[in-house]
C-alpha cells in the first residue's frame, strides 16, 4: 500500500507543526525538576496575554475550587502551587496550538472534548489513588495527541484510517496501523520526544493503551481507565464511538470501589463541561 509511512516519515514531519510558546516548552521541560526559578517562568508566561488569560479563568474554575478570585500568574502559583499552575498553562497552550485540519472524519472539537474529559477523570482517579493529579490531568489532555500530528500531517492518509475503522468496525490503532503503517502512540511518542515532555509524560502516553506493558508506569494506567471510562460515558456524543478493551490488570490496580467510580462518573460530567468551555470557548 502506498500509503504506508515510517517513524522516521512521521519524526520529519513533525518540523512543520506549529510550535509550542518557548515558555510552556521551558514548562514541559522541567516537569521532573525541582530547581524551577518560579518568578522569572511567572513573568514570562504573562507576557503572553491570551495564554494568561486562559490559565487564569481555569485557575478559578470549579477545578480547583479556590475561594479567591486569582488574578495573575504568581497568585496562580501561590493559591494552587507551581504544578497545577504550570499544567494549566500547558493545558491552554496546547488546545490552542494546532489549527483545525480539514480532514474528512475528524472533528478537531469533538478530539479536544475528549481529551478534556479524559484530564478532568485521570485528575479525580489520581486523588481518590492519592497520586500526583496535576500529572494525571496533563497526561489525560496529552494522551492522544499522536492523533492530531497524524491529522495535521497526513489528513488524506487519515481520513482513509477514520474511513477503514468504521468499514471494519474496529479498534482506531488497528486502523491507523492497517492503513498508515504507525499508530498515533508512535507519532505521540514522536511528538514528545520533538517537544522535550518529561519521561513521566512520555511513559503515560506511550503506555495509555498498553498499560500492562512492563515499565509502563502506574501514571499510563491511570490515563487508560480515564480513557474508557470517558468512552463509556459517551461525554462527547460520537456515534462511531466505541469503548476500548479495558485492562483488567489496570482496573485492578486502581482497585476502587463501585462508590468510587460512580462518584468519578459524577465528578468527571460536572468538570467536564465547565473544562470545556474554558479552554474551547
Amino acid at each position: 500500500m502506498s500509503d504506508i509511512l515510517s517513524y522516521e516519515e512521521v519524526v520529519r514531519t513533525l518540523d512543520d507543526l506549529p510550535s509550542l510558546p518557548v515558555v510552556v516548552m521551558e514548562l514541559l521541560n522541567s516537569i521532573d525538576q525541582e530547581d524551577v526559578d518560579i518568578a522569572v517562568l511567572a513573568k514570562k508566561v504573562s507576557h503572553d496575554q491570551a495564554l494568561t488569560a486562559k490559565t487564569l479563568r481555569l485557575a478559578n474554575s470549579s477545578l480547583y475550587g479556590l475561594q479567591v478570585k486569582v488574578t495573575t500568574i504568581q497568585q496562580a502559583i501561590t493559591y494552587l502551587g507551581f504544578q497545577a499552575t504550570r499544567n494549566l498553562i500547558t493545558a491552554a497552550a496546547v488546545t490552542g496550538c494546532f489549527a483545525d485540519t480539514h480532514c474528512p472524519g475528524f472533528h478537531h472539537q469533538a478530539f479536544w472534548r475528549h481529551s478534556i474529559a479524559t484530564a478532568a477523570c485521570a485528575k479525580i482517579l489520581a486523588r481518590q489513588m492519592r497520586f500526583n493529579q496535576d500529572y494525571a490531568f496533563t497526561a489525560g489532555l496529552l494522551h492522544d495527541i499522536g492523533r492530531l500530528v497524524l491529522v495535521s500531517c497526513f489528513p488524506r492518509q487519515y481520513a482513509q484510517a477514520i474511513a477503514y475503522r468504521k468499514a471494519h468496525d474496529c479498534e482506531l490503532l488497528e486502523a491507523e496501523r492497517a492503513v498508515l503503517g504507525v499508530d498515533h502512540v508512535d507519532a505521540g511518542m514522536a511528538l514528545a520526544d520533538h517537544w522535550n515532555f518529561s519521561d513521566t509524560m512520555r511513559l503515560a502516553i506511550g503506555g495509555h493503551h498498553d498499560p500492562e506493558h512492563p515499565g509502563a508506569g502506574f501514571l499510563a494506567a491511570i490515563v487508560h481507565i480515564a480513557n474508557s471510562v470517558v468512552h463509556a460515558l459517551d461525554l462527547v456524543e460520537d456515534d462511531d464511538d466505541l469503548v476500548p478493551p479495558v485492562s483488567s490488570v489496570a482496573w485492578n490496580a486502581l482497585g476502587l470501589s463501585e462508590d468510587n467510580y460512580l462518584h468519578l462518573f459524577r465528578e468527571t460530567e460536572l468538570q467536564y463541561e465547565e473544562i470545556a468551555m474554558l479552554l474551547l470557548g
